[in-house]
């Protein structure tokens, strides 16, 4: 995590329950606050802007004007090589282009600062001792497969005791 930076995110609601239990459990202090705020999402962009100015909000607004919502499935597990357990969504062309409209409009900020490739996913928890991906797979049973719909761009901003959504915007 990137203390004190924002995001831009896809919210994903049928996940909430899980995404938001792993976040109390390894630090409660980015539990958001808010109605509005899932935790369970799928990147699209961060970090990203420290102050939402007139312009960015401006362009962002545009990026998702042009994105139409879409559908997509959280099923199939995979493990980045640092351990990092994720749900991988299918399709995920529509994620990918939405990265990269949001990459072209804002060059400055490459997904990841630039030290990982941009791929969709949701991320689920670190393997440990205790976490692996039989006993992650047995804490998601009954919610996989999870039919999700992209309808909304959230930025999102992370800081302990003060994780929150600042701006959402609609997609289409």
């Amino acid at each position: 995590m990137y203390p004190g930076h924002s995001v831009l995110q896809v919210p994903v609601p049928p996940l909430e329950e899980y995404v938001r239990g792993r976040t109390a459990h390894y630090d409660p202090s980015y539990l958001g606050v808010g109605p509005a705020y899932v935790h369970a999402h799928v990147t699209a962009l961060g970090p990203f802007v420290d102050e939402l100015t007139e312009d960015v909000e401006r362009r962002v607004a545009a990026v998702a004007a042009e994105t139409e919502p879409f559908d997509f499935v959280l099923e199939r597990i995979g493990r980045f090589a640092d351990g990092m357990l994720h749900l991988l969504p299918e399709p995920d062309e529509a994620f990918r282009k939405l990265t990269a409209r949001l990459v072209a409009e804002f060059p400055e900020f490459p997904p990841y600062a630039g030290r990982f490739d941009a791929i969709p996913h949701l991320t689920l928890d670190q393997v440990s001792d205790e976490v692996t991906v039989e006993s992650t797979l047995a804490l998601l049973d009954g919610m996989l497969p999870a039919s999700c719909r992209a309808e909304r761009l959230d930025l999102a901003w992370y800081q302990p005791n003060s994780s929150r959504i600042v701006r959402s915007w609609r997609l289409g």
